[in-house]
């Protein structure tokens, strides 16, 4: 499989908004608006989150899910709000072709098992929202996993979630950088890669891509299949805003 680049939209509302550390959303554009873009610029993948559903305890916003759809192309992602299979399915129905469970895996962890035997482990992403913390007995690998968008902690272990969600029947694994998230200084370099080096299945880095090099060490260094971009692409709070061929000719330059 060839490195991919994948758009993260955090939706709230049927709009994009950006964040640092999962607070202070500011709006972008509505989300159909930016994956017409993005897939004009040639973007691999689109990944959208529902970014409050899972808080707020209802279903993901699936308009949304059909208006992105209806303007993109390329494959899409969604996640947010994904209680049981049939929240899956339903997001399939309304035009995803993957799926992303967070929190709710976290709560019932046979939905993964689920989702995979239903629809494919190929549409199921764990996606794992994970911060640096102690080394512990508990936690030896130094990473703890959150959900409902970072504002609950769970005391489980990143590296050991990662390993039983592969088991489980996840296709793909997203390992998101609280620490990072936003920061536009790189990646969490580390547990990304000893993610990809503990499963086998692809591994997407997210949380962090402010510069183009930063995409080439989570490929080069972390050994990650994919890597979300969002801030880089459109964040106000950035002075330049790249554009995807920008980021596709320095990947080339540098031999990804």
């Amino acid at each position: 499989m060839k490195k991919r680049l994948i758009v993260c939209f955090d939706v709230i509302g049927g709009n994009v908004t950006k964040a640092k550390k999962f607070q202070d959303n500011i709006y972008v554009a509505p989300a159909a608006e930016m994956a017409k873009r993005m897939a004009e610029e040639g973007i691999d993948e689109v990944i959208f989150f529902d970014v409050t559903a899972s808080a707020e305890r209802r279903m993901i916003d699936l308009d949304t899910v059909r208006a992105v759809k209806e303007h993109t192309t390329v494959p899409f992602i969604v996640g947010g709000g994904l209680r049981n299979l049939d929240d899956m399915k339903a997001a399939i129905e309304a035009g995803a072709d993957k799926v992303s469970v967070d929190s709710m895996a976290v709560r019932n962890p046979d939905i993964i098992a689920e989702g995979a035997k239903e629809l494919g482990s190929a549409r199921i992403v764990l996606s794992m929202q994970v911060q640096r913390v102690e080394k512990t007995e508990k936690i030896p690998s130094g990473y703890e996993i959150a959900i409902d968008g970072a504002r609950t902690f769970t005391g489980m272990d990143a590296l050991e979630w990662a390993k039983r969600g592969a088991e489980l029947g996840a296709g793909e694994i997203c390992v998101n950088s609280i620490d990072n998230d936003g920061g536009c200084e790189g990646f969490d370099l580390e547990i990304t890669k000893a993610v990809a080096d503990a499963v086998n299945i692809p591994v997407i880095a997210s949380g962090g891509a402010g510069l183009p090099c930063h995409i080439i060490d989570a490929f080069t260094k972390a050994n990650a299949d994919a890597a979300i971009i969002s801030s880089m692409l459109y964040s106000p709070r950035l002075e330049k805003n790249f554009t995807v061929p920008e980021i596709r000719e320095a990947l080339r330059a540098a031999g990804v």
